[in-house]
C-alpha cells in the first residue's frame, strides 16, 4: 500500500515538472507539435494586466482617462513637456506622493504623470504591446530584466493592485503578474504571432 502511494506521488510530481519546466519525451524545453512555447501562453495574461484601465488610463497620448470606464479626465489636462501637465493643471496638484486620499477619493503614488508618449499602449494590438514593451528604445531603455524589477518595485505600478475606493484593482495579484513576466522573460520575451 505505502509503495503504491509512493509510486502515485512520484508520478504527479513527474506530471508537475513536466509541465512547469516544458519536459517532454524530447527531453527539456521540448513542446509538443502545435503548441507554443511557456513564455508565449503567458503573455495573453500579461496583457490583460497592462490593457487593465489601472495601467491603460495614463498610457496615452495627450490625455488621461479616469476610472473603470475609462472617461475623460476631470478637470482636462494635457501631457505637457515633462509628462506632468502645463501651466496650473500638473499632476501633482490633485495626485501626490502619499498614496490614495481617503476622503476626497483621489488616487496618488510616487511618480504619478502620464507614461513616456513613446509607451503609448491605446490601441496597440496585444502583439503590438509586446514588441514595444520589449523594444529598450520605446520602453524605457529597460532590459527583460530590468523589466521584470519595474514591474515588481515601480510604486506607481503597484498603485494599481490598492487603487483607492470605487476602482476595480487588477484582477490578478501582483505576485501573480511578477511571476509570468519571469516566466516570459526567462523564455526569451515571445511575442505572439
Amino acid at each position: 500500500m505505502k509503495s503504491t502511494a509512493r509510486v502515485r506521488i512520484v508520478a504527479l510530481s513527474t506530471c508537475v515538472c513536466a509541465t512547469i519546466f516544458g519536459v517532454g519525451a524530447g527531453g527539456i524545453g521540448s513542446l509538443a507539435a502545435g503548441t507554443e512555447p511557456p513564455s508565449a501562453t503567458t503573455w495573453d495574461r500579461i496583457a490583460s494586466v497592462l490593457q487593465h484601465p489601472r495601467c491603460m488610463n495614463c498610457h496615452q497620448l495627450e490625455t488621461p482617462l479616469q476610472g473603470d470606464t475609462r472617461r475623460v479626465h476631470i478637470p482636462p489636462v494635457r501631457r505637457g513637456a515633462d509628462n506632468m501637465g502645463v501651466g496650473t493643471m500638473r499632476c501633482h496638484n490633485c495626485h501626490n506622493d502619499s498614496g490614495n486620499n481617503a476622503m476626497s477619493g483621489v488616487p496618488g503614488a510616487p511618480h504619478w504623470q502620464l507614461a513616456p508618449t513613446s509607451m503609448l499602449w491605446e490601441g496597440l494590438s496585444t502583439t503590438e504591446l509586446c514588441r514595444m514593451l520589449k523594444n529598450p528604445e520605446l520602453n524605457g531603455h529597460r532590459s527583460p530584466q530590468a523589466l521584470i524589477e519595474h514591474m515588481e518595485t515601480e510604486k506607481l505600478v503597484l498603485w494599481g493592485w490598492n487603487p483607492g475606493r470605487h476602482r476595480e484593482p487588477i484582477p490578478i495579484s501582483h505576485q501573480n503578474f511578477v511571476d509570468l513576466m519571469k516566466v516570459w522573460v526567462s523564455g526569451g520575451t515571445v511575442c505572439p504571432q
